[in-house]
């Protein structure tokens, strides 16, 4: 562990044997509502690892640190004075990690169960799956007018059950709910290449599928954390320059994706430089329904990504 990490350890943390590492990074949020939430039934062999990437919040610290303290799950908190990124941050948790299993756990998801680290440590005991995505809801997410584009988003193409999943398994993996065996993390790790938002997570399933099997489960965990329409368009811009380096690394694959397919015919209009300002306008345009809004948001990200392609 870098020198430049503080590490703070609660009090059942040096006598656990953990099978089970949960791995939850963040930065600026305040995970407490979800490791008390994970600590709320008892689960022998799990083990809670933090990583604080850059907030810079001394005050959140501190009381991580006290809630910490009086759970009965073994929990590391690691502090950083500045922040790594999403790949390389999770890279250090799982250096970290005790486990043989490393379950990737965004920190605004929520369990939609009480059982779910028990269902995960079933899953365990019954396969040993060398990678294994539980999927997410929006069973208790937020039901704001404001985040309704987001919402029909992904319940359009995101909220599937392992049946629906399994049809592209390497496509409908994401780190807000991602079990991933040591050996097999050992082996493929995220590629810190990746900055800003998005595709990371998806690129190191596209090439851990071609070693291992992908195992889809029914073991939810609410997404809370839904985006504004603003707020999500600047994400999508943000993920072009990582769209471009999967497309690279990984066309056989992508290039069957509808976001590729719908890249390389806007691609094909002209004066797409100029039309593309008007999709985001409608998207955040709250005169218009939802489902023009979001349709509106998908053409956008599919015009960044066109410049890509």
């Amino acid at each position: 562990m870098s020198p430049r990490a503080r590490i703070d350890d609660n009090a059942a943390w040096g006598r656990a044997s953990p099978r089970l590492s949960v791995l939850i990074p963040f930065l600026r949020d305040d995970p407490s509502r979800l490791i008390e939430a994970l600590s709320a039934v008892p689960t022998p062999g799990a083990e809670l690892v933090l990583l604080d990437d850059g907030t810079g919040d001394a005050d959140l610290g501190e009381r991580l640190k006290t809630r910490a303290g009086a759970l009965p799950l073994p929990v590391r908190l690691i502090t950083l004075p500045a922040n790594e990124g999403r790949s390389r941050g999770r890279n250090r948790l799982a250096q970290a990690a005790r486990g043989r299993h490393l379950l990737f756990l965004d920190s605004d998801m929520l369990p939609d169960a009480p059982t779910f680290l028990s269902d995960w440590l079933a899953l365990i005991d019954a396969e040993d799956p060398a990678v294994a995505f539980g999927g997410f809801s929006l069973k208790q997410a937020p039901t704001d007018p404001r985040f309704a584009v987001h919402r029909a988003m992904a319940e359009r193409s995101e909220t599937l059950d392992a049946a629906a999943r399994s049809l592209a398994p390497e496509k409908y993996v994401y780190t807000s709910n991602l079990l991933v065996r040591r050996d097999v993390f050992d082996a493929e790790a995220f590629d810190p290449a990746f900055t800003g938002w998005g595709w990371e997570d998806v690129e190191w399933a596209m090439r851990a599928s071609r070693r291992w099997s992908v195992r889809h489960v029914d073991v939810p965990a609410t997404h809370m954390g839904l985006d504004e329409t603003a707020a999500l368009a600047g994400k999508y811009e943000q993920s072009a320059a990582n769209f471009a380096r999967v497309v690279d690394r990984h066309f056989d694959v992508v290039s069957t994706y509808p976001s590729y397919r719908a890249a390389r015919r806007l691609k094909r209009v002209p004066g797409l430089g100029m039309i593309r300002p008007w999709f985001r306008r409608l998207a955040l345009s709250e005169a218009a329904p939802v489902s023009v809004r979001a349709f509106s948001l998908r053409l956008y990200r599919a015009a960044l990504y066109a410049d890509r392609v």
